[in-house]
């Protein structure tokens, strides 16, 4: 799945949560939700999930708009 990273990351420092307290909030590594908010990575859809839970949305408002093909 695509994730809007730049996005997680406004939500993550407006919800005053830095990346490792976010990070463990979320179930994950440090490393690994930074690489997933720069772009470098794509998450699982179940990673996806608890991004979306830990920030209080749903996975369709901090994925990319779909382009139209």
């Amino acid at each position: 799945m695509q994730a809007d990273g730049p996005l997680i990351r406004r939500l993550r420092e407006r919800g005053g949560y830095g990346l490792r307290r976010f990070a463990a909030t979320a179930d994950l590594s440090p490393a690994h939700l930074s690489r997933i908010e720069r772009g470098l990575r794509n998450p699982t859809p179940e990673v996806l999930a608890r991004i979306a839970a830990a920030l209080g949305r749903e996975i369709a408002e901090i994925e990319p708009p779909r382009q139209e093909t």
